[in-house]
């Protein structure tokens, strides 16, 4: 039986299914398998002909046991969660640069046109599944940059199951993935506008981990996270590597590079995971905005917060980004004992230096480029002139690095640059790249975002400052509520 474990090594092994509903582990760590799995050798060579859902299948069968979700019953949770795809391939990739090898992975035609759909879909559709199973209800709170709380709030309105609470910074993400959340009529959903948050959405995260670091209170109002320290997430997105590696490659064991903006490091993380799994990724590109905190430890060792700089890319403005500790866990050989020193390090000093060991260990198949807001506009100006292909900040971002390391790189080969996010959530910026008095491409709009534009909005605001008793009080609140 697959069980999970924390990267603090302080509680007890876990099935899935607890793990899934908790969110954090308990001791504030994050869930981890006990051991990666490995695809078998003749499932890897029959992925090249699988469709997307199918591989979904293969890989999360070795993650989730058939006592836990039977066979048949974990197809359909994966049909339903991709139901909504907006394209064919549900992940097409799209040759961009035949002289460097360039491609462009869309991973944004789900129902909120951003990458998250990929994976919330299913983590929300199979917490509901084991929740009936238990005849429990869950209030999930989360920290938003942008795109995980519209797609959780999709995926989760309507629901009995569970109430959602996403939580975004005042002025930070943008009108169109705002009214994504403000303007869904389920009464189940609850979006909070927070202001006071100077470092964005990892101020609003602090406040979340306090929330789930109270055992007692946790219980009491039935809390769990649909964030990327969710392990279902990131179990998930396993898949789109291989997909994107299948889709490109001539034969199984040819390099491939992946380059994906990068802000939580849960894509990323993901990328890791599924190499470990057997997919021949050479290197990871690491492509991080002016909020390099991520570029900084690649580069120095040193894993530093920083202050937040609002940035044209604005759903990877993070400057704590959570994922990296799992990575980590991994990167020090499972070592539970030097992560808890890390952490408890960070926590109190917002630094940490890694020894030598841990930063080659990093270092491994992993490059990383801070790429600037003006070179962000340059990438989508450029590319738009070139190709009439349309990139939204996040993937001019993906489109940028790949450029700048595979012009310096002796041996190029394949790179395969994820696009997270549909270009038509960031006018303003598209606005920008294409200059004084040229009219947005008709790429540059959406039905889905054209109709949110003109329909009510309903949120809630409130401080950082109140936040955490804001919560305690209107989640105990909406129980009470659903109870009677």
């Amino acid at each position: 039986m697959t069980e999970y474990i924390s990267t603090k090594g302080g509680i007890s092994p876990a099935r899935f299914d607890e793990a899934v509903l908790q969110g954090f582990a308990s001791d504030g760590g994050l869930f981890v398998p006990q051991t990666i799995p490995r695809i078998p050798d003749r499932t890897l060579s029959a992925m090249s002909q699988m469709s997307y859902t199918e591989i979904v299948y293969e890989i999360l069968s070795l993650f989730i046991d058939k006592a836990v979700i039977p066979e048949t019953d974990l197809k359909q949770l994966i049909d339903t969660g991709f139901s909504l795809f907006d394209h064919p391939d549900l992940l097409p990739v799209v040759p961009m640069d035949a002289d460097n090898n360039l491609y462009i992975m869309e991973l944004f035609h789900g129902p909120t046109l951003s990458f998250k759909d990929i994976a919330m879909g299913f983590l929300i559709h199979t917490m509901d599944y084991l929740l009936h199973k238990r005849d429990r209800h869950l209030s999930l709170i989360l920290a938003t940059t942008g795109d995980t709380g519209p797609a959780a709030a999709f995926a989760a309105a309507g629901k009995k199951t569970i109430d959602c609470w996403p939580l975004y910074p005042l002025g930070m993400i943008s009108k169109e993935q705002e009214r994504q959340m403000t303007t869904l009529t389920a009464d189940n959903i609850h979006p909070v506008c927070v202001s006071g948050c100077q470092r964005g959405g990892d101020d609003i995260d602090i406040v979340v981990a306090a929330l789930f670091s109270q055992p007692e209170l946790k219980k009491r109002l039935n809390l769990s996270s649909v964030n990327s320290i969710n392990w279902c997430r990131v179990m998930v997105q396993a898949a789109h590597y291989a997909y994107g590696y299948f889709k490109i490659c001539s034969r199984v064991g040819e390099p491939v590079d992946v380059c994906v903006p990068s802000g939580a490091f849960g894509n990323l993380f993901t990328g890791f995971l599924a190499r470990k799994m057997g997919i021949p990724i050479r290197n990871f590109i690491c492509a991080n905005n002016k909020n390099h905190t991520l570029h900084t430890v690649f580069s120095t060792g040193i894993f530093k917060k920083e202050d937040l700089r609002p940035s044209l890319s604005s759903a990877i403005d993070i400057v704590v980004p959570y994922n990296f500790w799992r990575f980590l866990y991994f990167s020090c050989n499972r070592d539970t004992e030097k992560m808890n020193q890390w952490m408890d390090m960070f926590e109190r000093t917002g630094e940490i230096r890694l020894d030598k060991k841990t930063l080659a260990n990093i270092q491994k198949g992993f490059k990383s480029v801070s790429i600037s807001d003006e070179q962000t506009l340059v990438t989508i100006q450029g590319i738009w002139k070139k190709k009439k292909y349309l990139l939204d900040p996040h993937s001019a971002i993906s489109v940028c690095a790949a450029t700048i390391l595979g012009a310096q790189a002796k041996n190029r080969v394949k790179t395969i640059c994820l696009a997270t996010a549909h270009p038509a959530k960031f006018p303003d910026v598209i606005r920008q790249a294409m200059g004084p008095g040229n009219p947005l491409p008709e790429q540059a709009f959406h039905p889905s975002i054209e109709l949110a534009k003109n329909s009510d909005e309903t949120f809630e605001s409130c401080d950082l400052d109140c936040l955490e008793s804001f919560l305690i009080h209107r989640i105990s609140r909406t129980g009470k509520t659903r109870s009677n």
